[in-house]
């Protein structure tokens, strides 16, 4: 399946990449096409899709509700000091309040 150099500018203006005349002559595209064809056409009835190569579960913990860090020692964490004592960090201004 050959395609011209319209639909493959098209092709490439939907991906979203600028792809110059020369590197489309220098590119087989063609041949990947003939490939994925050929993937097509592969017999895959009563094949259960794979949605994930690894086929061992995750351990899980239980979910519980811990301290593990209280205020305190998070704000100790911060440069800005102004919000310490408030209990929360201080952050530089983003937007202008109007």
């Amino acid at each position: 399946m050959a395609f011209s150099k319209q639909q493959l500018h098209k092709f490439a203006d939907l991906i979203h990449i600028d792809i110059t005349d020369e590197k489309l002559e220098s590119m087989n595209i063609d041949s990947v096409i003939d490939w994925l064809d050929k993937l097509q056409k592969i017999d895959t009835t009563g094949v259960e899709p794979m949605l994930n190569p690894a086929s061992h579960d995750l351990p899980r913990r239980a979910d519980t509700v811990t301290d593990n860090a209280p205020r305190a020692d998070i704000l100790k964490n911060t440069p800005d000091t102004a919000g310490v004592s408030r209990g929360y960090f201080a952050v530089p201004k983003v937007m202008d309040g109007e």
